[in-house]
């Protein structure tokens, strides 16, 4: 992990994190039907098609993304707008948990997201810890 909370080495993993969330969402808000089928996470396995829909996560994950890209270029705001980024991720993994234990999507998700859907929650949540411990150590 990075070394300091003020550190650039903080910033560039932010900024990185935040440029795909940004790149993410640019392709759920400009082409919702190539995300839907092209994610290659089973998402057809979650329901129909909505394109609405598929937009507004699309625009969550550009807030996501504007967030993290801040939080790289102002060190004192990295705790509160990670802590919301992370939020974020922990929910949406606790949903494909709860979806894949009760059968709504087949076992094969908890391989299938652990890439795109868990390891991004646990990273950001040891991020997160990583800079809160320092935040209150400086």
């Amino acid at each position: 992990m990075p070394r300091s909370s003020s550190g650039g080495s903080w910033g560039a993993v932010l900024g990185v994190t935040g440029v795909l969330n940004l790149g993410n969402a640019a392709w759920m808000l400009a082409d919702p039907r190539g995300w839907y089928h092209g994610l290659p996470a089973g998402v057809p396995h979650t329901g129909p098609l909505n394109e609405h829909f598929v937009r507004d996560i699309g625009a969550a994950f550009a807030v996501m993304g504007a967030a993290l890209l801040w939080a790289a270029a102002r060190p004192a705001a990295r705790v509160p707008l990670l802590a919301m980024v992370t939020l974020f991720y922990l929910l949406h993994a606790a949903i494909h948990v709860y979806d894949t234990l009760r059968g709504l999507l087949p076992a094969s998700h908890w391989s299938l997201d652990f890439p795109g859907v868990y390891l991004p929650a646990l990273l950001l949540l040891a991020m997160l810890a990583v800079l809160a411990r320092q935040a209150t150590s400086d």
